[in-house]
């Protein structure tokens, strides 16, 4: 897998806004927000696509799952509502190739994506 931007900012060889790191996860405010928080949680493992992961993988993605949520209520943000969204591939809008999950939160979101 060539090495990505996420890989670069996990190295800390490009800076990011860090809000959360663990052993296996990081997570980081998004340079282009698409709601008033929109943060990117990202494994350590390099995965390019959600199509990599294997059932070996399970417990990392459940893992980024949870980072999320305990993101989501240390910031207060948790009751009101957060959205958890994984692109997969060019058509599912994923641009870079490091399985990331977003986090969308702070205002109310449409119900449906375009």
């Amino acid at each position: 897998m060539p090495d990505t931007l996420f890989d670069k900012i996990i190295r800390r060889e490009i800076p990011a806004d860090i809000v959360y790191e663990d052993d296996d996860v990081l997570a980081f405010r998004d340079i282009a927000p698409q709601a008033p928080v929109h943060v990117l949680f990202v494994p350590k493992k390099s995965l390019a696509t959600l199509n990599d992961a294997a059932p070996q993988d399970a417990e990392l993605l459940g893992k980024l799952l949870l980072a999320a949520a305990a993101y989501a209520k240390r910031e207060g943000f948790a009751e009101k509502g957060y959205r958890c969204l994984i692109n997969c591939n060019a058509d599912g809008g994923q641009t870079v190739f490091h399985l990331h999950l977003h986090l969308l939160a702070g205002t109310r979101l449409r119900e449906r994506l375009d």
